[in-house]
């Protein structure tokens, strides 16, 4: 498992709202081509995939890939909820870690429904029922569509322990707002203020419209070889993965009654504690990072839990403006789900993207100066974290 494992191709589509976008076939297969590109190679160079989506049937993976190549390979489609793309993406570094093979594809896409996720089948126990239940115990602001009510609930423990002001959490979202303005493939890159963000319509006790990620539509994927491979082939090199963990939730989840610990705050340090010692680095080395900010109270935990700063001291740490240029490190510089939208088979992948071409240093007008070492983190409830270190040679 010493297997140098590099990111040769990265590809990713605009995310638009569900009903602008065209078939996950065609969103799909675009992302896929562009990652080719990217790479230099061609389909038949692909060995293995691993297609990540939420809503659709079985074998999308295949229904995509069938189009841009019919080679015989193994498709395995992959579902982790909201972490189904870094999911396909730890399956496909692993595939190339061991040795299975040479080079790998991992692909996400989601054609979603407007509104508030929901489960679909209802005539057999759901695999989010614990949490919907813990939340019911522990959140107290019944009415509220589901993933509201349970991050909304660890915003609002999270401020219980370190009386966090409401405006901390809007200034995250105005943090974003102002990356995305640079950001083509975000849907929303009008600059808001923290007046603003406050002053939108209230879903929450704690959270308001805009501090809350929209359902879109969308698909990335990259392309992961071994360095051995990528130097025989001419291709680029010089980003790798020197870093992976995905978790699942422990007993303390349920256990320590605590919202935190029910949305994956465990499970994002533990992946995150792995992933600094694989990589030989700690959290202050870190300069850019794309995290799962679905909600803006899930961006200022995950501060936390990522060792980004000290326990308590995310509200400081967002008002010394140590998560954007100039700070510490960068969050978000595409703007996050918050800007982007929340593709669920996409997200972790485009966070990929990102990172990579921050490493790269294209990224233009966003670009993060001098990056070399960058953390994505990517959550699904139900649940399972990927925290995946990328650094440039």
């Amino acid at each position: 498992m010493n297997t140098k494992v590099v990111v040769a191709g990265v590809g990713m589509t605009p995310f638009v709202k569900p009903g602008e976008n065209e078939p996950y076939t065609v969103m799909g297969a675009r992302a896929v081509n562009m990652a080719l590109q990217d790479a230099g190679l061609a389909f038949e160079d692909v060995q293995q995939a691993y297609a990540g989506y939420v809503y659709g049937d079985s074998t999308c993976g295949q229904r995509v890939l069938y189009q841009i190549g019919m080679t015989g390979i193994p498709v395995v489609n992959v579902n982790n909820n909201c972490s189904t793309g870094s999911s396909a993406l730890f399956l496909a570094r692993l595939a190339v870690q061991s040795g299975a093979v040479d080079c790998a594809l991992a692909v996400g896409f989601e054609q979603m429904s407007p509104g508030a996720l929901t489960e679909h089948w209802t005539d057999r126990p759901g695999p989010l029922d614990d949490f919907i239940a813990a939340a019911d115990e522990l959140a107290d602001d019944p009415g509220v569509p589901m993933a509201v009510q349970m991050f909304g609930g660890a915003g609002i423990a999270y401020q219980e322990k370190f009386g966090t002001r409401d405006e901390t959490f809007a200034k995250i979202r105005a943090k974003a707002s102002k990356h995305a303005v640079h950001n083509e493939r975000a849907i929303f890159r009008k600059e808001v203020s923290v007046d603003d963000v406050m002053n939108s319509p209230r879903v929450s006790k704690l959270l308001t419209r805009l501090q809350c990620c929209p359902p879109t539509c969308g698909a990335a994927a990259a392309i992961v070889c071994s360095e051995t491979y990528a130097r025989g082939r001419g291709i680029d090199a010089s980003v790798r993965i020197s870093g992976q963990s995905m978790k699942t939730d422990f007993e303390s989840t349920f256990g320590d009654k605590d919202m935190m610990r029910v949305v994956g705050y465990d499970m994002t340090a533990a992946a995150a504690d792995e992933v600094y010692d694989q990589a030989g680095v700690g959290p202050e080395d870190i300069d850019v990072v794309e995290l799962h900010d679905c909600f803006t109270s899930n961006e200022l935990i995950t501060y936390e839990g990522l060792a980004l700063t000290a326990e308590g001291s995310a509200e400081r740490f967002i008002w010394d403006g140590d998560n954007t240029y100039g700070g510490k490190v960068v969050t978000n510089p595409s703007g996050g789900l918050l800007s982007k939208g929340h593709p669920l088979g996409a997200t972790g992948l485009a966070q990929c993207f990102e990172l990579v071409r921050q490493l790269r240093g294209t990224m233009g007008s966003r670009q993060v100066p001098d990056a070399r070492v960058a953390l994505s983190h990517n959550l699904g409830l139900g649940g399972a974290c990927v925290v995946t270190l990328y650094q440039r040679s």
